[in-house]
Parts: C-alpha cells; structure tokens; sequence
C-alpha cells in the first residue's frame, strides 16, 4: 500500500501534544492494519526524543487493529538495553511494568549476535556494491534483518532525524540497516563512510553513497514499509516537526528541516572544545558523537576533549578497539594485511573519532589534524592503549573553562553539528 507523504511543523515550531496525536491517528487511519502483523521499530536510548508520547500514540492507533504486535528497538551492534533501561526508554519510569503500559505489544532488542533470530532477504553484488559506493569498496554482502521485522506485513519506523557521521543524514532506512541488520552489512557501509571520512560527510545532505547501500538493503525487506520521522529541537524533547510515509519520503522531509536546526556554522574556528557529554551516551562508542559533530569546526593543531566523568568503558560490545586504538583513516588503507581482519566496524568507529590525518608507512609516524583528549572515567593507562590523550575529570571546572577565551564549552554535546561558515550551502 501506497501513503503520500504528509508533515506537520517546521524548523523553529513548537508541536503541541494534541497535534501531535492528531497527526498520528489521522495518518495511521490511513493505513489497512486490520489482521496484519505489525512491527514498530525504534531507536535506543543514545537518542534524544520524547518517545514515551510517540510511542503510546502509536501504539493506542495500531494495538486494536493489528493482528499482533511487536516493538524492536533498532540497536544496530550498540550495547542490549536491560529491563529497567527499556521501561524508562519506552515510559519514562525505570520502574514502571511494561507490558501493563503496552499491552498486547512486545517490546524486544535487535539481537544482531544472533543469526537465529536473523533472515536473509537478499545479496548485494560486490559489483552493486562498487557501484553505490561511488567506486571505493567492491565487496558483495548478504542482507540479514532482524526476524520480526522481516515477518511482519506491516513495518512502521519511529524516529529522529539528525546529522550523522556515517550516513550524513541520520533515520529513515537507517533503522532497518544498521539498525536491525546483522553486523557484516553493518560493517560494510560503516567502512565506506570511513573512507569518506566523518569529517566530510556528517551532516551531508541527499542520498550519500552509504544511504545508497543502505536504501538498496532496505528495499529487498519483504512487507509495506512506513516511517514516522521527526526533529526534536536541540537540547529539549520538545517536537519541531513531523512526517510520515514512505521511510524514504519521509526521512527527506526532515532531512530539510534538521539541516536548519542541528547545524551551527561558526565564524571563527575552535582552538580547544570541551564536549560535555550527556548521560544518554553509556560508553566512548556512542559518546565520541562529541568528537564527530565538533571536528569540522576545530582549527588546524586544536583539541577536543570528550568530557564524561560516568563513562568508565570504551565499548561493551566491541573490544577490539582496545587493541587497535585510534587512528585517522590512512593508518589503517596503507597497513590494510596488518588491519584487514579486525571488524570494519571497528575500524570505521576508530577512524571517526581520530578524524583527519595523515600516515606515512616508510617511516611509521602519524601525523593527526587535531588532538583528541578523554577527561572521562578511563584511565590513563587504556587512554595510552588507544592512542588518545588523558585528563583527569575532577581537574576541569565548566564555568572556568567556558570563560577562557581560547575554549568552547559545548554543553549535551552529541547531536548539533558544528562547522566553519565558510560551508554554510548557498541558496
């Protein structure tokens, strides 16, 4: 079945609760469920949204109509989120018994571990692959998708629309592949944008060479697929706007309005930032969003501090990177016999969060644009492992910092996008 497209808001509108509601039900309404299976698919607590209100009006328009109902939370190869994590995710309790607030709905992680609970809809050719990947990775793939998305008639994505490290624009398909896709894809498009670079295709707009690859995945998914994509204005969980259709449709609607509301072009470049990241990001894995959305804006030589006295691990899921630490992208492409074999997930996260650089294999010596620093819970014996300079957290007092003329303090860092006005988009 075929929905046209249809919005409510914009950057800079504040969306009222009972818009918000109408919305749904008038766009839900639209939709022949009666019978069917429905999967919802959401994202994880590292993103920033009202879910408990979007959740609960999506669940009240489709738990009396849909055959059954399921909820997946599209983990991509992030860390399983515990019980009270997903009841204070989905309800806004930790406390709260969460099949008394949704019943006749299941509410499951994406268990990318486990190939059982995973499908295959189809392969990519390596020569496909070259061909979306603008010529820099031919390397074929099959598209393994979480089990019940894969079996349910009806899938219905839910979520926020942001700038992204790996794909520019953040959502839309983004949710099936990586976000309920088994690790192999993942890391496939994950390394492309690594050899983009973070640094040049954050926040890129339109249909980037890995929104290619993932688009392609996505479309060999079996089932009517539809998309409530939304922006949350920066530093609240207040609505800006909303769409919903197509995943594609609607993910370019939004795609419009966070281009305006979560980049910040600067006149003059940061010399040191301090990133202060928020709780919502449990490890370095998700955290160096810190890093990924400041980078661009740091000068030539600059530092940027991830500042997070409660992170205490670099990745619960990937350990890798304990081993092979932070590099620029280079390390890695002209050492490839050496790194070949070491997840290109991995490498791709380690290469994000070094950013640009240079490496010269004669000679051993890696030259990085800017300095990255961890004033974390991490040691600074791990911050030595991984090839990044160590503070103290109880050394750094905000206030003072954010007084010098030579710091920029960047408060719930993570999701506003920094860059030099040079590269504001002409109208």
């Amino acid at each position: 079945m075929t929905v046209e497209c249809q919005s409510i808001g914009g950057a800079g509108y504040h969306i009222e609760p009972e818009e918000l509601a109408g919305f749904v039900r008038d766009n839900l309404a639209r939709l022949e469920l009666e019978g069917k299976s429905v999967c919802l698919i959401i994202p994880d607590d590292t993103r920033s949204c009202p879910l408990p209100q979007l959740l609960t009006e999506v669940y009240r328009n489709t738990v009396d109509r849909a055959a059954n109902l399921t909820c997946i939370i599209a983990l991509g190869t992030h860390a399983y989120m515990e019980p009270d994590e997903i009841a204070r995710w989905t309800t806004g309790d930790a406390a709260a018994d969460v099949t008394a607030v949704y019943p006749g709905m299941t509410i499951l992680n994406h268990e990318w571990h486990d190939e059982d609970k995973l499908v295959n809809v189809g392969h990519i050719a390596a020569e496909r692959i070259n061909e979306l990947s603008g010529g820099r990775l031919a390397v074929g793939s099959d598209v393994l998708i979480n089990r019940h998305v894969v079996e349910a008639d009806v899938k219905i994505i839910i979520g926020p629309i942001l700038p992204h490290e790996v794909v520019g624009i953040s959502g839309g398909n983004k949710y099936f592949i990586p976000g309920c896709a088994k690790e192999d894809l993942i890391d496939l498009t994950h390394w492309v944008g690594a050899l983009i670079t973070a640094s040049e295709i954050i926040g890129a707009p339109g249909v980037t060479p890995v929104r290619a690859m993932i688009n392609e995945g996505a479309a060999m998914i079996p089932g009517e697929h539809y998309c409530l994509a939304f922006v949350v204005k920066a530093h609240t969980l207040d609505l800006e706007s909303a769409s919903f259709g197509d995943p594609q449709d609607a993910w370019a609607e939004q795609g419009k309005v966070t281009a305006q509301t979560h980049v910040e072009y600067v006149d003059e470049l940061f010399d040191t930032v301090i990133a202060e990241i928020p709780e919502r990001y449990h490890d370095i894995w998700t955290a160096a969003k810190g890093f990924y959305k400041t980078e661009p804006a740091v000068r030539d030589g600059g530092e940027v501090i991830i500042y997070a006295p409660h992170i205490t691990e670099v990745s619960e899921a990937h350990h890798e990177i304990y081993d092979i630490g932070y590099h620029c992208r280079d390390y890695f492409v002209k050492q490839w016999d050496r790194f070949k074999e070491v997840p290109w997930g991995v490498l791709a996260h380690s290469t994000h969060m070094r950013g640009l650089g240079t490496y010269d294999p004669q000679t051993g010596i890696e030259e990085d644009r800017i300095n990255v620093t961890l004033a974390t819970g991490i040691s600074k014996e791990i911050c030595d492992q991984i090839n990044v300079g160590y503070l103290d957290p109880a050394t750094i007092d905000l206030a003072a910092e954010a007084g010098k003329p030579n710091v920029t303090v960047v408060h719930d860092a993570g999701e506003v996008l920094f860059r030099p006005a040079a590269q504001r988009p002409q109208n």
